[in-house]
């Protein structure tokens, strides 16, 4: 049975659950080459790794979600909010999108890194530096006039309603 007739044969109850997996193994697999570097090399290496990965994985992933879409060029911030419900992580984490006058809020409420490493007794995954990465590359391939500012994410808190925010807001082209 070729993969299209597997899928196929599928209910959308199953597909959904299946996505659900796919996700769930994604983060896993992310997560684990991520603290096999942390162990044998320290936490300032792996977060090397970890930017350089994020700076060519998001917009991979953003190009293809826009695609998914049928996005056009600069769809603004309405694309970008339609895009973030597309990404492997709206399928694991609880989040949220917010309209602040001519902003964009997202806010990851739960997220399932910090989840893992919180119940394995491990310190929190400092994923700021990563996140400006992969929340700007993400926006800038969705909307290239898009913008993002971290508003809270580990190691700098402010914000104990969530475990990061980030703020987009749209630049008029020059």
């Amino acid at each position: 049975m070729q993969k299209e007739e597997r899928l196929a044969a599928l209910s959308k109850e199953q597909l959904i659950a299946l996505i659900d997996i796919y996700s769930k193994n994604w983060l896993a697999m992310d997560g684990v080459w991520f603290q096999s570097v942390e162990r044998k090399l320290g936490m300032e290496e792996a977060m090397f790794h970890d930017v350089e990965i994020w700076k060519r994985f998001t917009v991979i992933e953003a190009k293809r979600i826009k695609k998914f879409l049928q996005l056009p060029e600069h769809p603004g911030l309405d694309g970008l909010e339609q895009a973030l419900q597309y990404r492997f992580y709206a399928n694991i984490n609880r989040d949220e999108i917010l309209r602040e006058g001519e902003a964009l809020i997202y806010r990851s409420v739960d997220c399932r890194v910090q989840r893992a490493r919180e119940r394995k007794g491990m310190e929190f995954h400092p994923c700021k530096s990563v996140g400006v990465v992969e929340y700007g590359g993400f926006a800038r391939t969705i909307d290239d006039r898009i913008r993002c500012e971290c508003l809270s994410c580990y190691p700098e808190r402010s914000d104990d309603t969530c475990c990061c925010s980030w703020r987009f807001w749209q630049e008029e082209a020059k």
